[in-house]
């Protein structure tokens, strides 16, 4: 009987028990996914457990689990880096980076669009119904998301008490950074004594959850705005390198959600350089909104109205150029994060300091879009169609931009 050599093995992923497969089947999957990924991370979220998980059974819902849990650990977006990390259980690393590459691609080029025609058409009477229109049902769609997150993000008495301190000391001027690691660093120590407490027997600690009894579970969250502009012209004082840098920095530092987006390009393009004003920060955020796929692609926006196109493409890579990174660095140690003790407390204060964010920013916002009657009407019109029907937020966005045109075609 002839000794034949054994077939070789298939190669099998970091969290999922399947053979790789080809980059192209991933590469297809994802590209489909941007250009029909509306309605922000928790619908991102739901269609790849649909199809991935129930349909092609790329993985399991316990795998699933584990990598949304290592995206939430990680700063970035975590829809987008919840594709990375099945891009990279389906076909390896080269999976990894096909997945979010294919997946950003469509949102980033049709944000690029909408600033070119933005930066092009903007400052005509129909750019300004637009803002007018659209503005205040995405200020209705962020109240709702926030109202909505609350209990996720809050877990306790202890994350409550965080957010208040979180959202006085940003309308203070604190930095946004050290406030969402304070919080988590807070909220891991807080932990650590509440743990050395009961293994002493001391129970006295009031209404604390105790811990190590499944009470700490990391919240899953995540979720816009359009306008006028003058031509997208460099500003005064301005750097390619450090446009790129800005984006860099936010893209590494960013825990949370989209929202708290606003609060970092409002501190770094408003406030520091001038190089973005308040109305031009609301019009990035609803192309970002408006578009399939992650919120981030608002950095190609407002690199566009920055400095045209090398703007806008120095952007969307300085920002998710991270991600990329840190899904890389944690993939092959997902199917430790559920048994990490440390993890879990942390992301409750993470969370917790990211909705103290939201709702500041949210206000300030409020009081840029609601200066009038018409878009107070507008705001209050957007908050009744999403508590009576909660439609997708495309049909919103085409609301506002039929009320806004409407108004201005009759005044």
């Amino acid at each position: 009987m002839l000794d034949l050599p054994a077939a070789p093995r298939p190669t099998l992923s970091a969290v999922t028990k399947t053979p790789r497969a080809p980059v192209f089947e991933v590469a297809g999957y994802f590209l489909r996914l941007g250009v029909i990924a509306f309605g922000g991370p928790a619908a991102h979220i739901a269609i790849m457990r649909r199809e991935l998980v129930r349909q092609r059974a790329w993985t399991t819902d316990d795998d699933l689990v584990d990598m949304l849990g290592a995206a939430n650990l990680i700063p970035g977006p975590n829809s987008t880096e919840l594709a990375m990390h099945m891009g990279a259980a389906r076909a390896g690393w080269r999976g990894l980076w096909v997945a979010g590459l294919c997946f950003i691609l469509p949102a980033t080029a049709m944000t690029l669009a909408l600033a070119w025609a933005y930066v092009r058409y903007g400052a005509t009477p129909a750019g300004e119904g637009i803002l007018l229109g659209v503005q205040p049902f995405m200020l209705a769609i962020i109240v709702q998301a926030i109202w909505g997150l609350k209990s996720a993000m809050l877990k306790g008495i202890e994350t409550m008490a965080m957010v208040f301190v979180v959202a006085f000391a940003s309308a203070a001027g604190a930095s946004e950074p050290v406030l969402i690691f304070g919080a988590g660093f807070g909220l891991l120590f807080l932990h650590g004594l509440v743990r050395l407490a009961t293994r002493n027997g001391r129970r006295n600690l009031g209404s604390l959850p105790r811990a190590g009894r499944g009470r700490w579970r990391g919240p899953f969250s995540r979720r816009w705005a359009l306008a006028p502009l003058a031509l997208a012209s460099q500003p005064p004082g301005y750097s390619a390198w450090e446009l790129f840098l800005a984006f860099l920095k936010i893209g590494a530092l960013l825990y949370g959600s989209g929202y708290v987006l606003l609060a970092f390009l409002q501190t770094e393009f408003v406030d520091h350089r001038a190089w973005l004003t308040q109305t031009q920060l609301v019009d990035a955020i609803s192309a970002g909104q408006f578009t399939p796929g992650p919120v981030f692609s608002t950095a190609a926006f407002a690199g566009y109205v920055i400095d045209g196109w090398r703007g806008g493409l120095l952007g969307a890579a300085g920002i998710f150029l991270p991600s990329f990174v840190f899904v890389t660095a944690t993939h092959p140690l997902v199917p430790r994060l559920r048994r990490s003790s440390w993890a879990r407390p942390f992301l409750d204060g993470v969370n917790a300091a990211a909705l103290a964010l939201m709702v500041v920013v949210t206000v300030r916002l409020g009081l840029e879009v609601l200066d009038s009657w018409y878009p107070a009407v507008l705001f209050a019109a957007g908050i009744a169609a999403l508590l009576r029907f909660n439609p997708n937020s495309a049909w919103l966005v085409l609301a506002g931009l039929a009320a806004g045109l409407a108004y201005t075609a009759v005044t």
